[in-house]
């Protein structure tokens, strides 16, 4: 059927609302905190949901559901360890990091460290957060590639490529290099009540569609399956098992949510610590609904294909459920769905950005210069928000080689955070560690992550906890050779 007049007025009109809605946050602000932490002036709820925005991303909406028609439930296994991980940050390093006036993760290193290891870990995530971005971002080619088949008919691919990163990444800048972290939250907000309400409306046409309804689907779906979530079988090359999902998700998130400054900014932009924590707890909740909703969508649309199957089989999973979007879905619906989509990626690019033009100023720049002015530095955080933009926009181009988007991105993030979660908990579970220790686990471990990825079979549900725990057992092993140089101010509780 494809996209006709009506479902692009419906893109166009989501793409000039949602990017003039960000530049209603448009200031003059002088204060790094201002710009980087909104002025801690945003409710929990609202940073609850711009942490559930933030960690899913059009690689979520269009290859979970892919999970479930290609296998079944078992992904909600890595949930169970999602919420996890969220209590083990809300109570070990939340209090951490508001005890000071800190802007980073990482400015937490050096006040238990040095500035040698800050520099380390900050770099770390530049670097892997950058790449890990870029197989994000690809994932609206994808997207575009399918639905906007019409309208690109005339270009290749690559140019097909092209068009759709370019226009998202600089829509998505605007209102990001103007209002700040501001910006960055109410925009995810919102976006994230777009695309949920967009997988709602697509959740019940599958229904409709499906002659039956929901005793069609639970009835061929359970056949084949589809619903099975426990495998309590322990073998390390099964990406999803109970085991991987409850300690690989718990360390996973630990991880991402505790020293990853994507998510680490929100948290710092809280009001009080309290409201950091309520709102990290509660948007696991958050993300145990949208789950199961892109699971449940995957297993109906496995139904619908079974009963009426597509003239050409699917080359990959991950263009199911946006071919299904294109051709079988009301015009209009259609092109809230596509709305929907970009949302969630402009959510995640939006706050990809801050939390690399974050790190870069003053995990970097600041110390380089700290006599700077805090109008300067300002200045320089939109400057350098427009320099990661270029280079999301070059890495995103790059991922078009690469295999399924939403476990590549995880693997490229999970070699990083292995090492950056073993120097954390190294930090503060510890008083004998040393820079110089810590330094030497952090090497380890990061390579021990490497090697697994590209040379072994064991699923990257396991790099987080291997290279964490390698990290740390190195590390404190190495700092117990080579002490820590001058007395600093610990972290650690024990």
């Amino acid at each position: 059927m494809g996209l006709n007049a009506l479902d692009f007025t419906v893109i166009i009109l989501y793409l000039i609302g949602v990017t003039l809605f960000g530049l209603r946050f448009r200031s003059q602000k002088q204060s790094l905190r201002d710009y980087f932490l909104a002025g801690n002036t945003v409710p929990w709820w609202a940073i609850s949901l711009s942490i559930v925005a933030a960690e899913t991303s059009t690689l979520t909406i269009i290859s979970v559901p892919g999970l479930a028609y290609e296998k079944d439930f078992r992904f909600l296994q890595l949930v169970v360890g999602y919420l996890i991980g969220r209590a083990i940050v809300s109570f070990l390093l939340i209090p951490q990091y508001f005890r000071g006036e800190l802007v980073t993760a990482y400015q937490l290193i050096e006040r238990r460290f040095g500035e040698k290891l800050r520099s380390l870990t900050a770099g770390l995530f530049l670097a892997t957060r950058a790449a890990a971005e870029g197989v994000r971002v690809f994932a609206v080619a994808i997207v575009v590639r399918v639905a906007l088949s019409s309208l690109f008919s005339g270009l290749s691919d690559f140019a097909r490529d092209l068009s759709a990163i370019g226009l998202v990444t600089l829509l998505t800048l605007i209102y990001t290099f103007e209002g700040g972290m501001a910006a960055v939250i109410w925009t995810d907000v919102v976006q994230l009540g777009i695309y949920l309400a967009g997988t709602v409306v697509g959740f019940f046409t599958i229904l409709h569609l499906v002659p039956g309804g929901w005793e069609t689907v639970r009835s061929i779906a359970g056949a084949a399956g589809k619903f099975h979530v426990l495998d309590t079988s322990f073998h390390l090359s099964t990406t999803y098992t109970l085991w991987s999902g409850v300690i690989g998700g718990a360390f996973l998130t630990t991880a991402s949510h505790g020293t990853d400054q994507l998510i680490v900014q929100r948290l710092l932009s809280a009001r009080t610590e309290l409201q950091s924590k309520i709102a990290l707890l509660s948007s696991g909740v958050a993300i145990l609904f949208q789950f199961s909703l892109f699971l449940l969508v995957g297993a109906m649309l496995y139904v619908f294909y079974r009963l009426s199957p597509p003239s050409i089989a699917f080359a990959r999973t991950d263009t199911i459920f946006p071919t299904f979007i294109v051709t079988r879905m009301p015009h209009g619906v259609s092109g809230l769905l596509i709305s929907a989509i970009l949302a969630a990626a402009m959510s995640n690019l939006s706050a990809a950005l801050n939390a690399l033009s974050s790190t870069t100023i003053v995990d970097f720049y600041g110390r380089l210069r700290p006599q700077s002015t805090e109008e300067r530095k300002v200045r320089l955080s939109r400057v350098a928000t427009i320099g990661w933009g270029v280079a999301l926009f070059g890495l995103a181009l790059l991922a078009r080689r690469g295999g399924k988007v939403l476990e590549m991105g995880l693997s490229i993030a999970s070699v990083a955070y292995g090492s950056l979660l073993g120097v954390f908990l190294l930090g503060v579970l510890t008083r004998r560690a040393s820079e110089r220790g810590a330094m030497a686990g952090m090497l380890f471990g990061f390579l021990l992550n490497l090697y697994l990825w590209q040379f072994t079979k064991i699923a990257f549900t396991w790099y987080v906890v291997f290279g964490s725990i390698a990290t740390f057992v190195v590390g404190y092993s190495a700092s117990l050779r080579m002490p820590q140089r001058g007395a600093r101010n610990s972290t650690a509780g024990t």
